[in-house]
């Protein structure tokens, strides 16, 4: 996707997706969704792996959010809080704070539904054209 500030709000919105639990797959039918302020995460990869922690602020230019316990110490004892690349985290709590959240989490459902049905359909095609061979 190459520089991230020259892309269009769209479609930095959708790099700043990160994949859901097992917990809320299964809930919600969706693998993925945006992250945004409030989530509770966990981070899978790097220096703070492990970590949970609430999402205090997302930044879509550099495609980096910032979670609560997640600091690192000055050289004059100040702490300051880690930027953290999307792609490195897994949502284990979705905050909906505002209606949009949850008409994202359904039109999302209503496709994946969409898409599995097609899918249904598809492979029992298949398998009559293979008996009857």
């Amino acid at each position: 996707m190459g520089n991230c500030r020259k892309r269009s709000r769209y479609l930095r919105n959708k790099r700043l997706s990160a994949p859901l639990s097992k917990e809320l797959r299964q809930k919600h039918g969706v693998k993925s969704i945006p992250v945004r302020k409030g989530d509770d995460v966990t981070v899978m990869r790097g220096e703070y792996e492990g970590r949970d922690g609430k999402v205090t602020r997302v930044e879509p230019k550099k495609l980096r959010l910032y979670i609560q316990g997640v600091t690192r110490e000055k050289a004059d004892g100040t702490t300051f809080p880690v930027p953290i690349h999307t792609s490195k985290i897994m949502i284990k709590k979705l905050s909906f704070g505002d209606k949009w959240r949850k008409a994202i989490l359904d039109r999302k459902t209503q496709t994946s539904a969409k898409i599995g049905s097609k899918t249904d359909t598809n492979s029992k095609k298949k398998s009559k054209k293979k008996r009857e061979e």
